[in-house]
């Protein structure tokens, strides 16, 4: 007899308030083709960017304009602060969290001043990406999803 096993998701919620956009929407053709990897971006609406899922803290990039979080099951979440704050070197973020930390969904991780950053980069979108597809499949997809609420769901492949 063949048992039929349900595969559990991951849910991967949006990391700052904002309006939630199709990874197509960013203002930057590398996100936007998911050359770096498949997912979704917010529009925010306030400078507080906290962990989209559970997980190892596995990146805080020096810069503080990226980071990632690896799940217990492996999927790796990189959650990128807005178009070209690289070059920003790290100044306007503060960094709440440190790589190697254990974090909850919803933990703060970096802030900054929306507005001051805002008038120094070309869009403050930020895309939240799963950088390991190759590993997971993106199963289910909330776009335009309430904040507090799952926007993508992931599952082994």
């Amino acid at each position: 007899m063949l048992k039929m096993f349900k595969k559990k998701g991951e849910q991967i919620f949006a990391p700052a308030a904002g309006s939630v956009m199709a990874l197509a929407e960013v203002p930057d053709p590398v996100f936007a083709s998911g050359a770096v990897g498949g997912g979704f971006a917010v529009e925010p609406t306030e400078g507080s960017f906290v962990s989209p899922v559970d997980g190892e803290l596995i990146l805080v990039a020096k810069t503080l304009h990226a980071y990632a979080v690896r799940t217990d099951a492996g999927a790796e979440i990189l959650v990128h602060i807005g178009m070209d704050t690289v070059k920003l070197k790290g100044e306007g973020f503060t960094a709440h969290r440190a790589k190697g930390e254990q974090v909850k969904q919803g933990d703060v991780i970096i802030t900054c001043d929306l507005a001051q950053m805002a008038a120094l980069v070309p869009s403050m979108v930020t895309p939240v990406l799963v950088t390991n597809g190759k590993d997971f499949v993106i199963a289910e997809t909330q776009i335009g999803a309430a904040n507090g609420t799952p926007v993508i769901t992931v599952r082994k492949k």
